[in-house]
């Protein structure tokens, strides 16, 4: 089933295409791997054997005196740290005096070819004095550890303790109070394009231009002038096609400084490809979690309280550690109306890759935890797990305990839609042997209210530039990865002026000549970029107007325009085409450029507790699932059969985007759910490859039908919100119930591998077995 949407008149609505679609699918779509590098050189980077040591000796002379090496650098080149966060920057681009993890950058080569840049990375000789490694969250924390960093006592990057509401009193009056133990396994974000970046300086106006597969090609600006002590001007940042990122590339990396620091140490242009394992070592994955969660509820299913621990393993360094663990706690509000809540998170170092965001950041392992937990509840009060849903509510307009703003909220239509297309009433519990349904909820924020680095610039400008042509430009920094977000700015300004979407082009991502944005995370795009986009838009409309009524004489209150044609009022013959309204609009005045703004009002920013900017949003997407699914009790293998979804996201510029985003967002849950893990062997990534890394391939894919809700968002763009996060947190829980539904057993760790569900089975056998044993005895 296809997600159409029927308007109050009667006619389907269905989306265009993506305006980036044909370059992409006829393969003229040019990633930073096709770049021109004619002259390039070629970089390399020596990564630590260890995953714990101090750097005793590194001699670069034997790579330096090579024939063929233009360039040599180590940790000694950059004496500045980086990071996304201003108060949490404790990483170099390559290690100085102490490397905490196997395959930190220590050294880096640029040279004439592949073969003497790797010829030169053998060259460079180094002593390692061992440190103890930790790679468990217990272990980190352990008494005695030695520290990753001496300023974080503990091996504790940061440590959340929130509370709101009388949640003790919650949990005396409720009738059935439950704990469960999760874990949920780090998992990457497996995006098809390696990472890769070109870099090339120039010696003689001493400026860098930059093409790389960053998300945020601000924050690499930014990190870029800092740590390479250069005059931000003489930067340019210039995006090109991007293989997806989902959260893997909103921070700057490590190769990226790296490369430009040999491209000025060589005066020239350098070209790092980084191979599939290296992606995976430079991946700032979804970090391993554990959680600890308690509820209290009513015999009517009505939640009481809430008390929940987080333990996140986050690797060597900071990150976007703070945020994760901050996110982490203030998600499990929004969805739900929870009168109490306790939160206790703790974000741990540990001699792994670091971790940071990935796509549904921070909310998606607690929002299992929650959906589970709240199934599991239900059954032992013999409800329904839909009434209970229904049962805790929110009802918008309305603020949450930790002070976020909900304007919308279309969640009650979104469990009406999957419950009546998945038959539930009629199916639940009537399924043949080894099948079940499971359900679960979820929501995510339509972008951050509040920037990371506060500058007090609005917080999306979008330019919008008309001439003699009557073609119109929107001028934009932010980058597209795959998410349509081009497509959408290219709508907004098409749909507000009233003009062919063909007559619209879009310019992204390039300093030199877009407008800086804060980049492509949290879903901030459609709701912040979408909203600027319409802003320009409505002012270039105002000085057509103006002009149109110049020309006919009239008064602008009396113009009308429809389509692209300019009239006085109804009833008249008198009127213009567009391209005469665009000749009159440019006397005296040549090209024009109008700039739109849109900036979240401090009323959406979060509340004043420490920490409470973190979640705060101008909107939440919605979203309840239902899986089926079948367990081999043989084998352990579990098949999803089918997904029904519906998003909430307020409304949908673009269905068919819309569409895929949901099933995107659907699948990579399943991913994380039925295969996905990251493993350690002494540091060492077991599988990083996308061979032994086991993402869901088109044979495991069910059929997955979306519904899309629209609830318009008072404060959204056309009331739309974001469409591309939402769904993902709510398919590893209805997936864990349905597995529960189909072979009675509450699953606690994710992912649902064969050999985790076949020990569970066993256990319940011996358990069996035992039992009947005892009670033979007795």
């Amino acid at each position: 089933m296809t997600a159409e949407l029927i308007t109050e008149g009667g006619l389907t609505r269905r989306g265009v295409p993506l305006i980036d679609g044909i370059e992409k699918v006829t393969g003229r779509a040019r990633y930073t791997a096709d770049l021109d590098h004619v002259g390039a050189l070629i970089g390399r980077i020596l990564r630590s054997p260890v995953s714990h040591g101090d750097i005793v000796r590194l001699d670069v002379s034997k790579a330096r005196a090579l024939e063929g090496v233009f360039a040599v650098v180590t940790g000694d080149d950059c004496p500045h740290t980086y990071g996304v966060l201003p108060v949490a920057m404790n990483e170099y681009p390559m290690a100085r005096q102490r490397v905490r993890y196997r395959g930190e950058p220590i050294a880096a080569v640029a040279a004439i070819d592949a073969e003497t840049a790797e010829r030169a990375i053998d060259l460079i000789e180094m002593e390692l004095r061992p440190l103890p490694a930790y790679y468990t969250s217990e272990e980190a924390r352990a008494l005695g550890a030695t520290l990753l960093h001496d300023n974080k006592p503990g091996n504790i990057e940061r440590e959340v303790h929130h509370g709101f509401g009388d949640w003790q009193l919650g949990f005396a009056n409720a009738d059935l109070v439950r704990e469960e133990k999760i874990s949920c396994a780090e998992v990457n974000h497996a995006q098809i394009e390696p990472h890769a970046c070109l870099m090339d300086y120039d010696p003689t106006t001493e400026r860098l231009t930059v093409q790389t597969v960053s998300q945020v090609g601000y924050y690499v600006h930014l990190m870029l002038a800092r740590c390479l002590e250069m005059d931000s001007s003489r930067i340019r940042m210039v995006q090109p096609f991007i293989g997806g990122g989902f959260g893997a590339r909103v921070e700057v990396l490590n190769f990226e400084i790296i490369t430009a620091l040999l491209a000025r140490a060589a005066t020239g242009k350098v070209l790092m490809l980084l191979s599939r394992e290296e992606t995976f070592l430079t991946h700032r994955a979804r970090p391993q979690t554990d959680i600890k969660l308690r509820l209290g509820m009513r015999r009517d299913g009505r939640i009481t309280a809430c008390a929940c621990e987080v333990v996140q393993r986050g690797g060597a360094y900071a990150g976007y550690g703070i945020v994760t663990i901050l996110y982490a706690g203030a998600l499990l509000q929004g969805l739900y109306e929870i009168p109490a809540l306790r939160y206790d998170g703790y974000r741990v170092y540990a001699n792994l890759p670091p971790c940071g965001a990935m796509r549904g950041h921070g909310a998606v392992d607690t929002r299992h935890a929650f959906e589970c937990l709240l199934d599991r509840m239900a059954r032992d009060l013999g409800l329904d797990p839909f009434a209970v849903r229904r049962a805790n509510l929110l009802h918008a307009p309305t603020r949450t305990l930790n002070d976020l703003m909900v304007n919308s909220c279309g969640l009650a239509e979104c469990l009406d839609r999957v419950e009546h297309a998945s038959g539930w009433r009629d199916r639940l519990g009537k399924l043949p042997k080894g099948k079940g349904l499971g359900m679960a909820c979820s929501h995510y924020v339509s972008g951050a209210a509040k920037p990371i680095h506060w500058t007090g610039e609005p917080h999306a400008v979008v330019n919008v530039r008309l001439d003699f042509d009557g073609g119109i430009t929107a001028l934009t920094g932010a980058a597209d990865i795959g998410q349509g977000s081009s497509t959408m700015v290219a709508i907004a300004v098409s749909e507000t002026l009233g003009v062919a979407l063909n007559r619209v082009r879009v310019i992204s991502a390039d300093s030199a000549l877009t407008p800086k944005d804060n980049g492509a995370y949290s879903s901030r795009i459609t709701f912040m970029v979408g909203s600027a986009a319409i802003d320009a838009a409505k002012k270039l409309k105002v000085i057509l107007v103006e002009a149109a009524a110049r020309k006919l004489e009239a008064s602008p209150d009396d113009i009308e325009v429809l389509g692209e044609t300019f009239r006085i009022g109804s009833g008249t013959q008198a009127s213009l085409p567009f391209a005469e309204v665009v000749k009159v609009a440019l006397v005296d005045r040549g090209a024009i450029t109008v700039s739109g703004t849109f900036t979240c009002p401090p009323e959406a920013q979060g509340g004043r507790h420490k920490g409470g900017a973190v979640g705060s949003t101008m909107g939440f997407s919605y979203a309840a699932q239902v899986v089926e699914a079948s367990v081999d009790d043989a084998t352990g293998i579990v098949t999803v059969d089918k997904v029904w979804t519906a998003l909430d996201c307020g409304h949908a510029i673009n269905p068919l985007a819309v569409e895929g985003q949901i099933q995107g967002s659907v699948w990579m849950g399943m991913g994380q759910a039925l295969c996905e893990e990251t493993r350690y062997l002494e540091g060492l990534p077991a599988h990083a490859s996308l061979l032994e890394y086991r993402v869901p391939t088109i044979a495991e894919s069910p059929p997955i039908e979306v519904h899309i809700v629209e609830s318009h968002d008072p404060y959204g763009p056309f009331g739309a919100k974001e469409a591309s996060e939402g769904a993902l947190g709510g398919f590893a829980p209805a997936l864990v119930n349905a597995i529960a539904n189909a072979i009675g057993i509450d699953l606690n760790e994710l992912p649902v591998t064969p050999d985790r569900v076949m020990e569970a089975l066993i256990r319940r056998r011996r358990q069996a077995r035992l039992a009947s044993s005892l009670k033979a005895a007795s």
